[in-house]
């Protein structure tokens, strides 16, 4: 079994390396598992409320002193870090705790050659089988065919984009949803997505550059098409000021083998890219849903539907796709949650990918995301959302109550 994970980017015109990066488990995004938890520090960690970057009189982006000092706090130069010091991936420079998280924006990093590049899937990873199985496991789902979503997309699913982020190997790519916020109704900046699309895992640290895309390529221009800007992200590209995920995740998530799955989902904070027009990110796509930790036990779901924007073959990472079935368990470990599991075919790059199901209420919520699947892609599995998803959500909404 192998992580879905985030596609690594092929840069056209840099070195080989990049061209034809090898899967590491400090790549954890790229594997089997889809999600993971949100990675950061709990409402009583160390580093406070942190302070949105504001446009200065020119419009650009100034770094609030705070995030300066942060990040002098951990060696960095800002200046420096934009001009390239932030592709230096060694050991003693790849923060790695829950706290670190830094993620400061570097304006038009993410166009739409970079974007598109960052859906180039790697090679697939070697698969190895999911240790386990000693708790409740039903039969392997037929393969449901993944669906193509009608553009615009943003009329049918208003809350679904991509995740950009820079790896150790290359740029990578990964699917998530806008989600309320229950300290700021109506005006939510989190996004939910995989815990591996924010941090490597126990073998790595937190990605850099984290950026997600409302309604990803809204028309579904071909990518032979030199779509605008405008054109790939109508919405903006909102960077992740602030991302937590679990502690299991980050001390046991691994590239395949399904470790840390059950615990593979995320929630990060964003702003946008250019300073913005004052509204939220909920405001600017018009709609956010609900989180559910306490949907449902398998028995009682009739359907569940993920969505995402797969782009290893045979898909290309461009258009949004959705599947639809009557969800299964998949018990990795006795002592683990169980996870949902759902026929699909989509393929990586659908990491993160939000898991839509009506609620207790009976309305529509997310309930889980995408986190893993075999190469073969016939089924995905994602993790049901209990008490440590349930802090990490409340947990950022608070770090950003009335802001």
């Amino acid at each position: 079994m192998r992580l879905n994970r985030p596609t690594f980017a092929a840069r056209r015109g840099r070195s080989a390396g990049r061209r034809t990066p090898v899967l590491a488990a400090a790549a954890v995004a790229a594997a089997l598992a889809l999600t993971a938890t949100a990675c950061g520090p709990s409402e009583d960690d160390a580093g406070g409320l942190p302070t949105p970057s504001v446009p200065s009189a020119d419009g650009k982006i100034t770094i609030p002193d705070d995030l300066k000092d942060r990040l002098k706090e951990h060696g960095i130069d800002l200046d420096k870090w934009r001009n390239g010091e932030w592709k230096n991936w060694d050991r003693d420079k790849w923060l790695r705790e829950a706290q670190d998280y830094v993620n400061p924006i570097i304006e038009d990093l993410w166009d739409p050659d970079r974007m598109r590049e960052a859906e180039q899937p790697d090679k697939p990873v070697a698969e190895e089988d999911i240790s386990g199985d000693e708790g409740v496991t039903d039969p392997t789902p037929r393969p449901v065919e993944a669906r193509a979503v009608a553009a615009p997309y943003h009329d049918s699913v208003p809350e679904a984009g991509k995740v950009f982020f820079d790896g150790p190997k290359g740029s990578m790519v990964c699917s998530a949803t806008v989600v309320q916020d229950p300290a700021n109704p109506g005006r939510s900046n989190m996004v939910w997505t995989a815990g591996h699309c924010v941090h490597a895992g126990k073998e790595g640290g937190w990605y850099r550059n984290i950026a997600f895309v409302p309604s990803y390529n809204n028309g579904a221009e071909p990518p032979s098409r030199s779509a605008t800007k405008d054109e790939i992200a109508p919405y903006g590209v909102w960077w992740g000021d602030w991302a937590q995920t679990s502690e299991q995740w980050i001390s046991q998530g691994a590239a395949t083998g399904g470790q840390g799955a059950p615990y593979d989902f995320a929630v990060i904070h964003v702003t946008p890219e250019k300073g913005g027009n004052g509204k939220s990110l909920e405001e600017t796509v018009g709609s956010a849903l609900p989180v559910d930790f306490d949907a449902p036990a398998v028995p009682e779901i009739e359907s569940m539907k993920a969505t995402g924007y797969p782009a290893a073959p045979p898909f290309d990472g461009e258009r949004m796709f959705q599947c639809e079935d009557q969800p299964g368990r998949l018990s990795l470990k006795a002592n683990d949650p169980t996870m949902y599991r759902i026929g699909c075919t989509m393929t990586g790059g659908s990491s993160g990918g939000g898991w839509v199901a009506a609620g207790r209420d009976g309305k529509p919520a997310l309930v889980s995301n995408t986190s893993i699947g075999p190469v073969t892609a016939g089924w995905l599995a994602g993790p049901r959302l209990g008490a440590e998803a349930k802090g990490i959500y409340e947990a950022v909404s608070k770090k950003f109550a009335g802001r």
